[in-house]
């Protein structure tokens, strides 16, 4: 299984820098993947840290179980969502820890992977379903499901909102169209679509990427996790612990930057008020000023790698 799950660490010197890792820490990785980041954090926290590994999908925890079966009980793998990331923590034993790390998206193997439905190639699409969800098991409904029963009006508020598409409307309308006709099963069928619709013309990058961004988004609430992960990721840092978050497109970034300020800053009260009534303490002190991006030499081995950005933070004590 490891043979055939591959997915390059994205910025993993800047990661382990800024998760301040040391001899015994504890630590989520709320993202396992591969296991090519918890791998590194092993190393950098022997000889008895513990990392404990969350994924939705399950041949990642197999690959990342397997490569890192050295390890023995310093790591612990999750059927999980981090959005659930503090009951996986209690249920391995810890109150809280000294680090978490997010390395959002969708892996290199599961891009590959033409039976997910991640991707648009156009060489298999007439084989390839439209699926795309992290884990199929979890009775979701599919992105086919959604594509056949979701109104016009909710398709392009997800393509607008979640693919930043122009003529998102255009779309909308002519899927609810061609699916009167016939279901969209495959990549082909929404490839098919995408370009009776002409949407997108004359965009540097194809269309269909961010009509899939935001299918694959809406399929696994991807945003809603975001925000929910954060908070638990907050909740469950002991002070000095370090929160690492990697985003691929500026709607996770926006809602990372966000959650950061807001902790760093506490009190939500509007400005007008005289005195502070929410009771809010600052939490976090933001380490990045401004996102980390990969170095050239970085991209150019892993194209892929070219939208991350990274942001951090530490947990501080909370003032009486």
């Amino acid at each position: 299984m490891s043979n055939t799950f591959h997915h390059l660490p994205v910025l993993l010197t800047e990661s382990l820098e800024h998760l301040n890792l040391h001899p015994g820490a504890v630590v989520v990785d709320g993202t396992l993947g591969g296991g090519g980041h918890a791998s590194a954090i092993l190393e950098r926290t022997a000889p008895d840290g513990v990392v404990i590994g969350l994924d939705l999908d399950e041949e990642a925890l197999a690959a990342a179980s397997e490569r890192l079966a050295g390890y023995g009980a310093r790591f612990r793998a999750v059927h999980s969502s981090f959005r659930l990331l503090g009951d996986a923590v209690r249920a391995a034993g810890h109150e809280s820890v000294d680090a978490v790390l997010l390395d959002l998206g969708v892996s290199s193997h599961q891009l590959d992977a033409s039976r997910r439905g991640f991707r648009f190639a156009t060489d298999d699409g007439s084989e390839t379903p439209l699926d795309m969800r992290m884990d199929p098991d979890s009775g979701q409904p599919s992105a086919a499901e959604l594509l056949a029963r979701a109104s016009a009006e909710e398709l392009q508020s997800w393509f607008q909102n979640y693919g930043e598409l122009p003529g998102s409307r255009r779309l909308a309308r002519k899927i609810t169209e061609e699916r009167r006709i016939q279901p969209l099963r495959t990549t082909a069928d929404l490839l098919r679509v995408i370009d009776e619709a002409r949407v997108g013309r004359g965009r540097k990058h194809n269309p269909a990427t961010l009509v899939f961004q935001a299918l694959r988004i809406a399929v696994n609430d991807e945003l809603g996790a975001l925000e929910e992960g954060l908070e638990a990721a907050v909740d469950v840092l002991r002070p000095g612990g370090r929160l690492v978050v990697i985003s691929y497109h500026s709607l996770e970034d926006r809602i990372v930057k966000q959650r950061l300020r807001a902790e760093a800053r506490g009190c939500t009260c509007p400005p007008e008020l005289p005195v502070c009534v929410c009771g809010r303490k600052p939490r976090l002190q933001i380490l990045t000023r401004r996102p980390l991006r990969p170095v050239d030499g970085e991209i150019k081995e892993n194209p892929r790698a070219r939208s991350a950005l990274l942001r951090s933070a530490e947990r501080i004590e909370e003032a009486a």
